[in-house]
């Protein structure tokens, strides 16, 4: 009898590991709007960065730009969360300088211009919850045109005294210049 008790709880436990592993292996789909990162320098063997934008990549799936990113209203820059931007040194933007840290990346679309928001504000989704009140920087940026992009994109280059960040989706492109 003391066999079978030891032998029906040791089953009982190994059943129990079983049936925790299985549920543990339930993944979600792929998201839609997937994250990505970009930064300068972008070579991953180079650890002295001097910014980084995390961001969610949407699709243009035959809607338009201005349905996704309406002229005129703040954007989360991005999909999901609101993009975050990281600055490893101080830098600035425009006149306005910003010291080293984590930031909120906003944008307002326009048809020749985007104004370009960096916020203190961080953890936000989307821009529902947007308070210009926690807005550290602001820049008025250039609206010119390329080649389409299906995803939404970012991407840095070196520039004179500083880097330029460059936004891309559909044929619209801005390049947000933040100098040393």
């Amino acid at each position: 009898m003391k066999n079978f008790k030891l032998i029906t709880t040791i089953t009982c436990a190994f059943l129990m590991l079983l049936t925790l592993n299985v549920s543990a292996q339930n993944f979600k789909g792929l998201d839609k709007s997937p994250m990505d990162a970009a930064s300068f320098p972008s070579d991953y063997k180079v650890s002295d960065k001097l910014i980084k934008i995390v961001y969610s990549r949407p699709q243009l799936n035959g809607r338009s730009l201005s349905e996704l990113a309406p002229n005129g209203k703040v954007w989360r820059t991005g999909a999901n969360e609101a993009a975050e931007l990281t600055l490893y040194t101080d830098m600035k933007l425009g006149d306005t300088a910003i010291k080293a840290g984590v930031y909120t990346f906003y944008t307002i679309p326009g048809d020749q211009e985007w104004t370009v928001i960096i916020s203190k504000d961080l953890n936000v989704w989307g821009s529902y919850f947007y308070n210009e009140a926690t807005d550290v920087a602001r820049l008025s940026v250039p609206v010119t045109s390329g080649e389409p992009l299906e995803a939404f994109s970012i991407a840095f280059d070196e520039s004179e005294n500083g880097v330029t960040m460059y936004l891309g989706w559909d044929t619209l492109r801005i390049a947000v210049p933040f100098t040393k």
